[in-house]
């Protein structure tokens, strides 16, 4: 039995060599990568059905083995061809961090254990700040993703909104409730959020969406005067930059007016839209942004990182450490050279966490932004471009007008000339998705809108081109038309 887990030099450079072809031939094959891969769950448990292993295999073997079953079979996020949620492909560099970040295995939780790290989440923090026009003074940390995010800045919310009746100590107990508000479009991990914090989904007020599916200003304003009157405390509002159903923005200033008018706390959720903030053409319609209390936001979309990194900020640091701070023995920093250190586990719940922040440190030095941003506008510009053909055809119909990447629309038929009626059209295009999906070519999904079943395609991979859409077009038309009784 060896002494150690590690390989000898020679054997390493076998592995790190085979590894190396690997992900070079996943990038050879990109532009081929299917979109999904119609496997059934038990054929899939079964590559993996065995006992505990006890003794140590060949690892040139297990590579090949891991190529073959995980690489080779994996949804297509990493190629042209997804559409599905929101999935943005990653980048190289960033994937040579995430290698890098592993091999040193820092836990950036204090200061005295990744110093480098530590500094640089700070300066990534401090970028992501004034990317989107937010106070220079903001706070923030790194997390698993936007809903992480936005579960961190209710937190701190709750936390420091309250901060008289000292909820890390007494809990809710006893407190009259209060309420958050929300569009009926805001994705649900604002649910989850205040269930966790105690809140309650009862004390959750989901605001009707206008025409352009933004929050109804008139009927928030009314909601709140309602609660009031009923004995409720309104405590926070979530504002939307960029929905993940169609990509609106709320009304951001005139929330934080609101807000501002009622002395409640202004959350915003911009995990799928916030960081299109930063391009100057489209600033306007984040105006309020800035006024916000605390941000979620989401880098494994339009900063196109690998899974997972999503961020939190809030107006300065102390508001987290107000929020996250406990002291603990062997925790303690009294003994510590330098008072300078900031501690992220004196503000944020985890104790152990990876260094997420280096790969969007090493992305931002390896392209600079400018190039960040321009893979943005391209993203925006091949949804207008896929708004176009769908408006020039006439067997598809669009539903929305984003201002962002995704567009929404539905699949007519393949004869005008045998139009189809809502119901038959509703049926259609229900069938479609598992029809694609086990064609598997393109991955696409569903979403409904004001009672619609819609396709929805979300467009933010760096590797998509017009081609990329006119094809998926194409392949839509193929399968749906075999959907349509002859």
């Amino acid at each position: 039995m060896k002494s150690t887990l590690d390989y000898s030099s020679e054997e390493l450079q076998q592995v790190l060599q085979k590894t190396t072809d690997i992900v070079l031939d996943q990038y050879a094959r990109l532009t081929e990568q299917k979109g999904f891969h119609a496997f059934e769950p038990k054929e899939v448990a079964s590559w993996f059905h065995e006992a505990l292993p006890q003794e140590s295999s060949d690892p040139i073997a297990l590579l090949d083995l891991v190529k073959e079953k995980v690489l080779d079979t994996a949804t297509g996020n990493l190629g042209p061809n997804m559409y599905a949620y929101v999935m943005a492909g990653g980048n190289q560099i960033s994937t040579i961090a995430d290698f890098l970040t592993s091999t040193i295995n820092q836990n950036a939780t204090k200061w005295h254990l990744g110093h480098a790290m530590t500094e640089i989440e700070k300066r990534v923090v401090a970028w992501t700040a004034e990317m989107i026009g937010f106070t220079p003074e903001a706070g923030g940390v790194m997390v698993s993703g936007g809903s992480a995010a936005t579960l961190t800045g209710l937190t701190v919310a709750r936390n420091v909104f309250f901060r008289e009746h000292k909820l890390n100590q007494a809990g809710l107990f006893g407190m009259k409730p209060f309420t958050v508000y929300c569009s009926s479009e805001t994705h649900n991990s604002t649910d989850k959020s205040v269930a966790l914090l105690g809140i309650g989904t009862d004390q959750l007020r989901r605001i009707p969406a206008d025409a352009d599916f933004k929050m109804d200003l008139h009927a928030l304003e009314e909601q709140i005067k309602i609660d009031i009157t009923a004995g409720y405390t309104p405590f926070c509002i979530v504002g939307n930059a960029g929905t993940v159903n169609t990509g609106a923005i709320d009304d951001l200033r005139g929330l934080a007016k609101i807000a501002e008018h009622y002395k409640m706390w202004f959350h915003v959720d911009g995990a799928y839209g916030g960081l299109i903030a930063s391009l100057d053409e489209m600033k306007h319609l984040y105006e309020g942004i800035e006024l916000a209390d605390s941000v979620a936001l989401d880098f494994h979309k339009w900063l196109y990182q690998p899974f997972e990194i999503g961020c939190t900020l809030v107006r300065n640091w102390g508001l987290l450490r107000e929020s996250y701070f406990k002291q603990a023995d062997y925790l303690d920093t009294s003994l510590e050279a330098s008072n300078q250190r900031l501690e992220f586990n004196e503000h944020y719940f985890q104790l152990s966490r990876n260094a997420k922040a280096f790969k969007v440190w090493m992305s931002l030095k390896a392209y600079g932004f400018k190039q960040i941003q321009a893979m943005m506008r391209k993203d925006l510009d091949l949804t207008r471009y896929l708004e176009k053909q769908i408006q020039a055809s006439a067997d598809f119909e669009l539903l929305t007008q984003s201002d962002l990447a995704i567009a929404c629309f539905r699949y007519l038929g393949p004869d005008p000339s045998r139009a189809l009626d809502e119901g038959a059209i509703a049926e259609l295009n229900q069938a479609l998705i598992p029809a694609l999906e086990a064609d598997g070519r393109v991955f696409i999904t569903g979403t409904r809108l004001k009672g619609k079943f819609v396709i929805r395609a979300c467009i933010i991979n760096h590797r998509k081109s017009e081609a990329s859409i006119d094809y998926l077009l194409d392949v839509i038309r193929d399968v749906g038309s075999k959907l349509i009784p002859v």
